[in-house]
């Protein structure tokens, strides 16, 4: 494995935050021959020499506008398929694109959900195996208690809609389906652990309704 890259779970792989994506993380998860990458790694020789050993990539998620980093270079390695909710496909003029709109099966295991909010097209990425396990891009960052929130910045497309997105997400998973949680950021508020586990319950904690009245961080 590479010396960046690291192992976060069974067939899961994290990134070291790329600073073409604001220190963004990105994941890879191997699913039988299907390699899907989650948002894009730092495109340096190390990253590209451990995606070959892993056998490639066949899909490239894009969950937010921010993780877009060098698509076009990815895909012309890899030949990959890149899928971004249909909203933000516009950023990516010159590549073939999927999208969708609501929510996209990739696999049985993997549906692509678009959970609006911190960008008009950003969308979390599930896969049911190892308990569920939720890619949340920056819909939900861990806090300083390395919690997962809804973050409110300067930057926020609609903070209402977001809350509305993770009250989705809360009400569609449940404490069997929803047990672990990749954040696309702020990972070093985690202190060395490699997920967020009992994802779930974190996410039934959440005051929703306190939180309409957040004012944006700096």
């Amino acid at each position: 494995m590479s010396k960046l890259a690291r192992a976060v779970l069974d067939t899961i792989s994290a990134f070291p935050p790329n600073r073409d994506t604001l220190g963004a993380t990105a994941y890879l998860i191997v699913e039988n021959q299907t390699h899907i990458l989650v948002d894009c790694p730092a495109w340096d020789q190390e990253n590209q020499q451990f995606l070959q050993e892993q056998g490639g990539v066949s899909w490239l998620i894009i969950t937010h506008r921010g993780g877009i980093g060098k698509v076009k270079e990815i895909q012309a390695a890899f030949g990959c398929q890149i899928l971004i909710q249909e909203q933000e496909a516009y950023l990516l003029p010159d590549l073939e694109v999927t999208t969708f709109e609501q929510e996209f099966n990739l696999t049985p295991q993997i549906q692509v959900i678009w959970t609006p909010g911190h960008s008009p097209g950003s969308s979390c990425v599930y896969s049911s195996v190892q308990g569920g396990v939720l890619f949340s891009g920056r819909h939900l960052l861990p806090n300083q208690q390395g919690l997962p929130v809804p973050l409110r910045t300067s930057k926020t497309f609609h903070w209402r809609r977001q809350l509305r997105s993770v009250a989705l997400l809360r009400d569609r998973f449940s404490p069997n389906t929803l047990n672990y949680l990749c954040p696309g950021a702020n990972t070093g508020f985690l202190r060395g652990k490699r997920v967020i586990e009992q994802a779930y319950q974190h996410l039934a904690a959440l005051d929703l309704e306190a939180m309409l009245e957040t004012q944006p961080l700096i």
